[in-house]
């Protein structure tokens, strides 16, 4: 059973109490300071309209390590020919609203419910949420966002208009990351989108290691638009 937490709680039970779905905990709210210590525990929101919020932290977990990236033929070739612009915090509003309207394979609804959104936004105003954004012919047609803490990214959703487009804007993100000393990035649960870009599962024991070790550095606030 989850463990219920109130809005006052300012702790998570321990990760060992997740049940085998990798639920946590239920309850609380999106705050900014909720937020900053889910992820710095290894724990992220997921839950849709009429829902209370569920705290999640599955085991194994799913990760690319920003210097394995895959980058495949096709791919390479969209980034040697320059067919998308990308651009780092200029649109994640749009970035957001974006992957909330994007069908998802077996899912009816989205999970990225308005309050998310503002959550998520009230995060990026503060400079600790990010989005990379794919432009063609001054369209955005991909993008993702996600959460910096320490050196790690934690990825949470990704949409694109034009093959290829969403990839690009991680690769150029990822090149970011990795100048800037980035450890990990953490993809919560398995897709094979992802295992198709070099991600892979690991145990939730050692993830939280290397999610201790990438917090140990300073946390890169602030836009990310111009550096």
């Amino acid at each position: 059973m989850p463990v219920e937490i109130t809005k006052r709680s300012k702790v998570f039970p321990d990760l060992d109490e997740a049940d085998e779905s990798g639920l946590l905990a239920v309850g609380g709210d999106l705050s900014i300071e909720r937020l900053k210590l889910a992820y710095s525990k290894g724990i992220f929101p997921w839950y849709e309209d009429g829902m209370p919020i569920l705290w999640w932290s599955p085991d194994p977990r799913m990760v690319l390590f920003p210097n394995k990236m895959i980058v495949s033929h096709s791919l390479r070739q969209s980034i040697k020919k320059q067919q998308f612009t990308v651009t780092i915090d200029t649109a994640f509003e749009k970035v957001i609203q974006n992957c909330s309207k994007t069908p998802r394979k077996g899912e009816d609804g989205t999970w990225i419910t308005r309050e998310m959104k503002n959550a998520y936004i009230r995060l990026h105003k503060v400079g600790y949420a990010h989005s990379a954004e794919a432009w063609l012919d001054g369209e955005l047609v991909g993008g993702l966002y996600g959460v910096s803490l320490g050196k790690a990214f934690f990825g949470e959703s990704m949409f694109h208009h034009v093959t290829n487009a969403s990839k690009v804007a991680l690769y150029h993100l990822v090149e970011k990351l990795c100048k800037w000393d980035f450890t990990i990035i953490d993809s919560q649960v398995y897709t094979n989108h992802l295992e198709s870009l070099g991600g892979e599962m690991i145990p939730r024991n050692q993830y939280v290691h290397f999610l201790e070790d990438a917090l140990k550095i300073e946390d890169v606030v602030g836009s990310w638009e111009r550096r």
